[in-house]
């Protein structure tokens, strides 16, 4: 899933985790009501659960939103060509990631953490609810725009609030996020499931439906139980000066009048959205790698750092390019291409919901976190450096693509064989994702931590517009041009940084 997991950290039983002994002597600035859940505390349940709901809305609506732009009319959707539609979805994948700078820096000046949680999450559940009751462009646009925004400000503040329940040594901490992000994984499963299934039986809109009454759910139990949270995260870290107010208001006045006329004239359009984010993305890199090797703030040691990042952004810009298409091109695949006819006992034969494809992915991570845990820590210094790790998992998503070639003959491809793709690409990403979230926070300057983090967004950012952008080039008659050159030029890159990883390593000064 686009959300990071988290397989490196240790297992539950050697921290202390479900099933450990209860936090009796938790701070109580860090659990207010000194209650726990499995041995941590009380508020950890109430975030996994919001969590949960907020990536079962996202994923399950995300799960059926190509489809509902390509289909026709007749079928209940917007009727909107294949390839502009994928690349929709690619922009706004992309885009949740920029918003997550924006809701970073709306926490950390204007509201605090809790509050940017709380109103972000009840914007998603306004966007879905758009969808669900909108009809055509004015719903589609209205509720991208909600949920696109929402989920980049609860991205950005969400795991704040779980670090906000543990000291810095806590010997728990790891555990609490592994837990965490399980219901990450929970809800990325289980969301497209239901909302496919609500989609093939009753329409798109009841489809939608579902992903604001997940939401919904997840709200209405984060709100009578958010005053268990932490004191330190209702406060605002550093508050914008009410002088300056002004200021940004004009600022944000003039963006939005900005894209407004950029839309009303025709610069900006569905078919060149995913470009547009591409370059954004491309262009906040740039200025903030730029800031960082330029600041005095900067030691030597962190602008060697800084400098050692540089090949693994795009190494993970690579990666996801293809990683994210899984939402684009093969939910395309998975429509056209794809033997969903299935025979089961005592229900006959039935067609599975495109959307379930997605579900893959979410099922064989909650299966495999746990092995890659298990297989780090027994290898312990023994086990490959981070830049290795990188190669390996853009090696493995290379590998991932070059196995459609063998069915690029064949008129229906078995579900099984797509499930066998997307299992290597997240062998990719246990691979990656994880040890990427994890360095940035290394890497970072002691001056600008919050900047490496915002670097490693625009990143998957990147590699998310690239997702839709791509896409276009996309058809079932160029299968093997297509999948065939994007794994063997993603393979190249993995190659690269395997062969420069020794350097990359030295360069990042003593961080692993």
């Amino acid at each position: 899933m686009n959300t990071p997991h988290d397989p490196e950290t240790p297992s539950s039983e050697s921290t202390g985790g479900p099933g450990g002994a209860a936090l009796a002597d938790a701070p109580v600035d860090h659990n207010p009501s000194g209650k726990t859940f499995f041995g941590h505390p009380r508020p950890l349940a109430n975030l996994f659960s919001v969590e949960m709901w907020e990536r079962f809305s996202f994923y399950g609506m995300q799960g059926i939103l190509a489809i509902y732009m390509y289909f026709s009319a007749t079928q209940g959707g917007l009727g909107i060509d294949e390839t502009v539609a994928a690349g929709i979805v690619g922009a706004y994948g992309g885009s949740v990631y920029i918003f997550s700078i924006l809701g970073a820096l709306v926490s950390d000046r204007l509201l605090g953490p809790e509050k940017t949680l709380f109103g972000s999450a009840s914007m998603i559940m306004a966007g879905h609810i758009a969808l669900a009751v909108l009809p055509g462009v004015p719903g589609l646009v209205v509720g991208l725009l909600l949920v696109g925004i929402g989920s980049g400000g609860l991205k950005s503040t969400a795991a704040t609030l779980v670090g906000s329940l543990y000291e810095v040594n806590d010997p728990k901490r790891d555990a609490g996020f592994s837990i965490y992000y399980m219901g990450v994984n929970i809800g990325g499963l289980l969301g497209p499931l239901l909302t496919g299934l609500f989609q093939q039986l009753w329409g798109f809109h009841l489809g939608f439906g579902l992903a604001a009454l997940g939401m919904a759910i997840g709200l209405v139990q984060y709100a009578l139980t958010r005053s268990g949270l932490p004191a330190a995260v209702h406060r605002v870290p550093d508050p914008l000066p009410r002088r300056l107010y002004p200021v940004w208001g004009g600022i944000a006045l003039a963006v939005i009048v900005l894209v407004i006329v950029l839309v009303a004239t025709g610069v900006v359009h569905p078919g060149n959205l995913a470009s547009i984010m591409v370059g954004l993305a491309l262009i906040g890199a740039i200025v903030i790698f730029a800031l960082l090797l330029t600041s005095s703030k900067v030691d030597t040691d962190e602008r060697s750092r800084v400098v050692a990042f540089i090949p693994l952004f795009i190494g993970t810009a690579a990666f996801f390019a293809l990683f994210q298409q899984q939402f684009t091109v093969v939910t395309l695949y998975s429509d056209s291409r794809l033997d969903r006819e299935l025979s089961l006992p005592f229900l006959g034969d039935w067609t599975m919901p495109i959307p379930w494809v997605q579900s893959f992915n979410p099922f064989f991570i909650i299966v495999l976190a746990p092995v890659f845990a298990a297989l780090w820590t027994k290898l312990g210094p023994r086990q490959p450096g981070t830049p290795v790790k990188f190669a390996l998992g853009i090696l493995l998503m290379g590998s991932a693509f070059l196995l459609f070639l063998p069915m690029a003959s064949v008129a229906s491809v078995p579900v099984l064989w797509i499930a066998l793709i997307l299992l290597v690409a997240t062998l990719g990403e246990l691979s990656l994702s994880p040890v990427g979230l994890s360095l940035a926070t290394k890497l970072a300057p002691r001056a600008y931590p919050v900047m490496m983090m915002a670097l490693f967004n625009l990143s998957i950012a990147l590699g998310t517009a690239m997702s839709g952008a791509l896409a276009r080039f996309y058809s079932a008659e160029n299968e093997v041009a297509y999948f065939g050159g994007l794994g063997a030029v993603t393979i190249a890159i993995g190659l690269i940084m395997l062969a420069i990883s020794n350097p990359v390593g030295k360069a990042m000064r003593g961080v692993r």
